[in-house]
């Protein structure tokens, strides 16, 4: 079992069923379509999506957060397309989202750049990349995150992986995170609104 399958296999969802807050902004901004959530885990942010009215995909390499997701989608009375795969392997059609999001999607400094730019070949011209994450005033914190200082977020790193979008807004914040057990207190995020 990895890690995430033994993490998302308790009974609670351990970063809770609400949305992410910064999503739940933006997506009130954007007109519904096509969206695709990576690394989606219990599917909190992919179930509220669906509730708005957006046509929903998502990946996530487990099959205990894929299940718990399905759960909280029947709950909800909605349908999200939530697949298995690896971030560097997974497959979507050129062009076929209009948002991407990437909520906590950390990756090792060997794949990220790989995986981000995937990405934006699945985006639409015109869509947008949603992204929120720790930068490395993360690390001391216990409010979650990997303590691997290369898994975490500058402004420099995202501007390199996302150089072909046509606008990018990216802040550093302190937020207080309120998200299931493991995303609790302060906590240094990311922000990054990119336009392709």
């Amino acid at each position: 079992m990895n890690q995430w399958d033994e993490r998302f296999s308790a009974e609670e969802y351990v970063y809770g069923t609400k949305p992410n807050t910064f999503l739940e902004e933006q997506l009130s901004l954007l007109n519904p379509g096509a969206i695709l959530f990576a690394c989606e885990g219990e599917g909190r942010n992919a179930v509220f999506a669906a509730s708005l009215g957006w046509n929903v995909s998502a990946f996530d390499g487990s099959k205990e957060g894929q299940k718990k997701a399905n759960k909280l989608a029947e709950q909800t009375g909605v349908t999200i397309d939530y697949r298995i795969g690896d971030a560097t392997e997974i497959e979507y059609p050129s062009e076929s989202f209009d948002c991407i999001v990437f909520i906590y999607a950390h990756f090792p400094a060997d794949i990220r750049t790989f995986i981000h730019q995937r990405a934006l070949q699945w985006l639409k011209v015109g869509g947008t990349v949603l992204l929120e994450a720790f930068n490395p005033e993360q690390i001391p914190r216990t409010s979650g995150g990997p303590k691997d200082i290369t898994m975490l977020y500058t402004p420099e790193i995202l501007m390199l992986d996302f150089a072909d979008v046509d606008d990018i807004a990216i802040s550093i914040e302190t937020v207080h995170l309120d998200e299931g057990p493991l995303h609790q207190g302060k906590a240094e995020v990311i922000r990054m609104i990119a336009k392709k």
